[in-house]
């Protein structure tokens, strides 16, 4: 399984196709939408929220609400595109139109974002066109396509669920979700402003970010990803490419402003002993094999253990401020406070969604891997059948 994005920030449109999805999975707009909705929510939002209202077109693949097995598309409308289209239309400019005399054009990049490295590596002496796409507006479609990984997941028994446990040193306290579903956590965390499921860390994460926002400055946290319901055996340990933990990781660190990762106990394992790291195995009758605890977060050797896999993810402060850091023009090359895109004083709210999405699809595709998966139905059973034989190995 795979897929492909294309848009940019002020474009028309945002367009995924994935391909390799089983045939006869039951996929709707309406629920897409609702997860495209939540990643545009979350306290410390900005205007650009304001101006667009994500929803989803599907526009190929998929007949009276069923996947085909064919390629399917996906579009996202930019709203904003009516202001856009001078500046970021396809057409050639016409031969009486000076190209400086475009609106818009960026000079100055910013300190954090890909703006100037992604010039250089493209000739790019306007910004701008680095910028466009390098924008966090591309995990549009990658929420879409997430969205679309949650529904396969969830016709085979595997529930996945985001919630933010630090923002800017403040932390939630994740004991009050010890012993609930994922579906238990998901409706705590979709009532709360931060997606937190901690009401009193939440109190106080909302305080920083408006004080964030009136300083003219941003923030960041930290997420926690939470699948549950994986069959063990899932990855491998005999190529370091095909590690499970691996593919987790990088699908983490591929989202905007990303910096770290982590799996159960995390960096915590450096402070202690094995004693207090490794889960010893029990078995019973009616679960199998299991952990006595699950520090590992669900992976051993590159590969899933049956419980529950617990990923985490450290995003730093969005780096367009405005109260802009200093930066260098790059045509005459004097120093300038760095230009100001519309921005959030804090989007770790907003990332927990594109984390919970993202890490679906790894799980999803992995398994589409290691399964026959033209069909739905023939899927299940064989999922259905790996989970028997790993109950009673």
């Amino acid at each position: 399984m795979r897929y492909l994005t294309a848009g940019e920030s002020h474009g028309p449109q945002l367009t995924t196709i994935i391909e390799g999805l089983p045939s006869l999975l039951l996929i709707t707009a309406e629920k897409i939408n609702h997860d495209l909705k939540r990643r545009q929510g979350g306290h410390g939002r900005g205007r650009r929220m304001q101006i667009e209202t994500d929803t989803v077109e599907i526009v190929s693949g998929v007949r009276h609400g069923q996947t085909l097995g064919s390629p399917v598309a996906l579009v996202v409308t930019n709203d904003d595109w009516k202001h856009w289209t001078k500046i970021m239309g396809a057409e050639p400019l016409a031969e009486d139109v000076n190209p400086e005399d475009i609106k818009r054009q960026i000079s100055r990049p910013r300190p954090g974002h890909a703006d100037l490295v992604g010039g250089m590596k493209y000739g790019h002496r306007d910004l701008r066109n680095v910028l466009e796409r390098s924008s966090a507006r591309e995990t549009t479609v990658r929420v879409a396509v997430g969205s679309v990984a949650k529904a396969l997941l969830n016709e085979l028994g595997i529930s996945i669920v985001a919630h933010v446990t630090e923002i800017v040193g403040i932390k939630a306290d994740t004991s009050l979700i010890e012993g609930k579903t994922a579906d238990e956590i998901r409706a705590i965390v979709e009532a709360d402003p931060c997606y937190c499921v901690d009401p009193e860390a939440s109190a106080k994460m909302v305080e920083a970010i408006d004080e964030a926002k009136k300083a003219g400055d941003s923030i960041g946290g930290v997420v926690e990803v939470i699948v549950e319901g994986m069959p063990a055996g899932i990855g491998s340990y005999v190529h370091y490419d095909r590690k499970l933990d691996a593919k987790l990781a990088a699908a983490m660190l591929s989202i905007n402003a990303f910096k770290g990762v982590e799996f159960g106990l995390g960096f915590e394992m450096a402070r202690r002993k094995g004693s207090e790291v490794h889960d010893e195995i029990v078995w019973s009758e009616e679960e199998g094999y299991t952990r006595a605890t699950n520090r590992l977060g669900g992976l051993e050797g590159g590969m899933s253990t049956g419980m529950p896999i617990v990923v985490r993810g450290v995003m730093k402060p969005i780096p367009t401020l405005y109260k802009p850091l200093q930066s260098v023009d790059i045509e005459t090359k004097e120093p300038f406070k760095a230009s100001v895109e519309r921005s959030d004083s804090c989007a770790v709210p907003a990332a927990s969604v594109v984390a919970e999405h993202v890490i679906a699809w790894e799980i999803a595709n992995v398994i589409l891997e290691q399964f026959h998966s033209d069909q739905l139905p023939q899927l299940k059973a064989q999922i259905d059948e790996h989970r028997q034989y790993t109950k009673g190995f």
